[in-house]
This record gives structure tokens, C-alpha cells and sequence, in this order.
């Protein structure tokens, strides 16, 4: 099917025109659990509960049966992956539908065909269509659960998202759908799927309270979107997590291709991205595979918008499930890959959103994701001083991300997002950065507003200084808004 960005006014909608029965439905679905905003986040088969979704799917005619789905996993790096991969095959000419979340702005952004978010329009019906059915559950919960498990509870907002996702891609006669991962994967409510690609971008310490403390833990949770006989593309390169995700490969009889086994890449950085634009270059090659296998194409010298080496890593896994999706018999010429990932967007990764000073804005919130920022920063920067300013969330490795920051910033400023309750108190920051540099007070500045706290580290910054605000999406979110974006 072509692609197009827009629905054809001409066309006959599926969804009723939107009024003010928005403001209704928003307030219907805001009103649902939400383990995004929860200050405690649990990951037991108690509140994930995948027979809860599979319910809420049968009810809504199965959407997920009508599309391949290509299903993302990772510790980071899945949302970019996913964005890329939804890219090259709008690029191809085939109808995408993206699936990934938080957002920044609006929610709707969760929910794209071909990079375009599902208009309020669009959401506001599907709410309306969902609506009953989850009501439905929730008086059968009330009728038969609340003496056995009084806890009990009807769809969750992130389920209903989800499914709010497939029935607007089943709509809109999508020929695939790129779903990433909320949190973890064996317990996530996009695992209800069945894909036609498994991908696990990659495993670092995250979120250790809800998925465990070691690495193979973790890799045992991610890899729980792993399916009978489905091919899975990795970018593990670490021993532990790489061995746990090969044996339940093995135990499920399914294709593994790897990073650093069967595929791999080299990254050119830009420099000097605080004067001018400019796209990294990266190769990419098979190792092994047949000459005249037609998924075994290597690439050189593809253009990269996503900055640093981390990028291309996930650059490589969306290429190799690319040649994936070739070994299927789906069409996806070299020129669309180099259109989509020259094009590809992905907000607050590494975004530059101002200069005179440079103002860089990143959702980095673990220590692996911060130390790729960091290594971008030095390497694609010239710039005075750096300053920063960052808040966090409850949970994180606070000590593991400082770590990396501190030496890496000559001022910082602390402080915490609004539109979340998880943010971690800036006093508690600034108390653990003197502990880890034995720094004068002066250097950590703190401020409870983080409306106060940008303008403060404005005003103390040059035109050749580079600020960089990061610690969390949601900072990342609420002051890419004030940046002016």
C-alpha cells in the first residue's frame, strides 16, 4: 500500500468528527492506573496482567491479528530503533504505524501512522469505542474478583493506550506496526502480540527494583517478547545478558542475529554541531552471510540525523531487522533506507533546540544512556563552558548518572519536573554531588521551579556555552516546551 502522511479528506473516516466530548474522554482515560505516575512501580504478574489485555483485544475484534508487528524491547535505545525502522518503511512506500511512549507534548503522539500523530479527532473516537468494553471489565472485576483479590482492577491507561494503538493502525490498514516496549517485556502489555521480528536493542541496569539486579535478569525480562519460531534481532554485545537471550533463542527454536556475531557497524560523529547542522555517517556490514543472500546488502557512508555512536548502534539493529523483513520477501531498496534515517526524528535525543548558547536536550536517565550523551557531547561540541541542569526520578541510578556528569560540567543546576509526582527532591541531588566531588557548595545550584531554574542557568550562560538539561523524559519534556520547540 503507498504511503501517505495524511488522511485523503475525500476518503470516508472511520472515526465521527470530534467535539467537546474530548475533554470527556481525556478525562476517562486519565483516570485509570497509571504506572507512569505511580510512586511506586510494581512488575508482578499481579498488575501486568496479559490475560487482562488479551481480554480487552478479544473484545475490540483482535486489531493486532490484522498487521505484522515488528516488536521492540531494550533497555534503551528502543524508541529511536523503533523510529528508525517505522522510517525506512514509510520511505519504502509502506504504511507504518509507530507505537511508543512517553510523550512529550500531547498523547496522541504515542499513536503515528507515517510519523504524523492520530489527530485528537482520531483519539478522541477511539476512546469512545474503547470506553464500553473497558467498563464492561471493570463491573465484571467488581462482580467476581473484589472478594478474592479486593486489589483487583480493570484495564490499566497504559493497556489502553495499547489497544487504543492497534485498533487506530487497524484502521488505518497499516502494513506493519512498530511497537516498542513500555517496561521490561515478559509482563508488558504489547506482549500479547504476535510478531513477525523480535528486537532487543540492548541490556543495561535499569528500573533493577521491578526487573532484577544483574544483568541476566534483566535480559530474562526483555527477552520475555521472545515467541516460538520468530526470528529476534540483538544488539547485546555484554557476555551475561548476550548468553541468556541465545539460550532462550535456543529453547524456542528461533533465528538470532547478532551484533558483533552477524552484523556490525563503524560511526563517523559530526563535529562542531553548536554552529551548524549536520548529520553523522555511518557503515554497515553482515558478517558470514551468503553473497547472494538478498538481506546481506552492506551500506556505506548512510547519512545518520540521530547524533552519536549509540545511534548508530541502534541505526545497525534496524538494519538487521530490515534484512529481516528482506528475507520475508518485503521490498526495501537502499534509497529508502538512506532517505529514512537521514530524515528519522526522534525528540530529546541529543536534540539541539537553540544556539548562541547551544541548548541541547536528552531523556538520558540511566548510567549507560548518560554516558553516551556525555561522549557526544565532547565529541560532536566546541563550546566554553558547559552547564547543566538536571532532575530525576525516584528509583534511578542517581549515583551512576552523576558519576558520569559531574567532571563532565564546569556549573550545575538541580532541580525537579511538575507534571510528574516521581521527581527526586534537587536538595537530595545536590547532597549526594558533594558527597561524590567534596565540592563547594557554590559550584550546585538548587531550585524547586524549574521555570526559575532555566532562567537562572540562561542567564549564566555565554553565547559560546552549551547547557544541556537531562536526567529524565519528563524534564526533557517540560523544558523543551519553555526552550521554545
Amino acid at each position: 500500500m503507498a504511503s501517505d502522511q495524511n488522511v485523503n479528506p475525500n476518503d470516508p473516516s472511520p472515526y465521527p468528527s470530534a467535539d467537546a466530548a474530548h475533554a470527556a474522554a481525556m478525562e476517562f482515560l486519565l483516570g485509570r492506573i497509571d504506572y507512569e505516575r505511580a510512586l511506586a512501580v510494581p512488575y508482578r504478574a499481579r498488575e501486568f496482567k496479559l490475560d487482562r489485555m488479551r481480554q480487552l483485544l478479544r473484545r475490540l475484534g483482535d486489531p493486532q491479528r490484522t498487521m505484522p508487528i515488528i516488536h521492540i524491547a531494550g533497555t534503551k535505545g528502543k524508541g529511536s530503533t523503533a523510529a528508525m525502522i517505522g522510517a525506512i518503511l514509510t520511505a519504502a512506500g509502506h504504511r507504518a504505524g509507530l507505537f511508543t511512549s512517553p510523550h512529550f507534548e500531547r498523547i496522541e503522539e504515542r499513536l503515528a501512522v507515517d510519523a504524523v500523530p492520530c489527530s485528537a479527532e482520531e483519539f478522541t473516537a477511539l476512546i469512545q469505542h474503547i470506553r464500553p468494553e473497558v467498563e464492561a471489565m471493570d463491573r465484571l472485576v467488581a462482580e467476581e474478583d473484589a472478594e478474592e483479590d479486593p486489589d483487583e482492577s480493570g484495564p490499566t491507561y497504559f493497556e489502553i493506550t495499547t489497544a487504543m494503538a492497534l485498533l487506530h493502525f487497524a484502521r488505518r490498514k497499516v502494513d506493519a506496526a512498530v511497537l516498542e516496549v513500555g517496561l521490561g517485556g515478559r509482563l508488558d502489555s504489547t506482549n500479547v502480540c504476535e510478531p513477525c521480528v523480535s528486537v532487543i536493542t540492548s541490556i543495561s541496569f535499569d528500573h533493577t527494583r521491578q526487573l532484577g539486579t544483574t544483568l541476566a535478569a534483566i535480559a530474562r525480562e526483555k527477552a520475555g517478547i521472545i515467541k516460538p519460531g520468530v526470528p529476534v534481532v540483538s544488539g547485546v554485545v555484554e557476555d551475561e545478558p548476550r548468553e541468556t537471550i541465545r539460550k532462550i533463542c535456543r529453547t524456542r527454536g528461533c533465528r538470532l542475529v547478532e551484533r558483533a556475531v552477524d552484523f556490525e557497524f563503524r560511526y563517523d560523529a559530526p563535529r562542531h554541531m553548536e554552529r551548524k547542522e549536520e548529520a553523522g555517517r555511518f557503515d554497515f556490514c553482515w558478517h558470514g552471510r551468503d553473497a547472494d543472500d538478498a538481506s546481506a546488502a552492506a551500506y556505506d557512508a548512510v547519512p545518520l540525523r540521530l547524533l552519536g555512536p549509540h545511534q548508530a548502534a541502534n541505526a545497525a539493529v534496524a538494519l538487521a531487522t530490515i534484512g529481516e523483513l528482506q528475507r520475508a520477501g518485503w521490498k526495501l531498496p537502499e534509497a529508502a533506507i538512506r532517505k529514512g534515517l537521514g530524515e528519522v526524528s526522534c525528540p530529546g535525543r541529543i536534540e539541539i533546540v537553540r544556539r548562541r548558547p547551544v541548548v541541547v536536550i536528552d531523556t538520558a536517565h540511566n548510567g549507560a544512556s548518560i554516558e553516551a550523551l556525555v561522549g557526544v557531547l565532547r565529541e560532536s561540541f566546541s563550546v566554553g563552558r558547559r552547564l547543566l541542569m538536571f532532575a530525576a526520578t525516584q528509583e534511578k541510578d542517581l549515583r551512576g548518572m552523576l558519576d558520569h556528569l559531574l567532571g563532565a560540567f564546569d556549573h550545575v543546576v538541580f532541580t525537579r519536573y511538575k507534571e510528574n509526582p516521581r521527581a527526586v527532591p534537587p536538595e537530595q541531588l545536590q547532597a549526594l554531588a558533594q558527597e561524590l566531588t567534596a565540592s563547594a557548595t557554590e559550584r550546585f545550584a538548587v531550585f524547586a521551579d524549574p521555570d526559575e531554574a532555566w532562567e537562572a542557568i540562561r542567564r549564566a550562560a555565554g553565547p559560546e556555552d552549551l547547557i544541556c538539561i537531562t536526567g529524565s523524559f519528563f524534564i526533557a519534556a517540560e523544558m523543551r516546551r519553555r526552550a521554545g520547540v
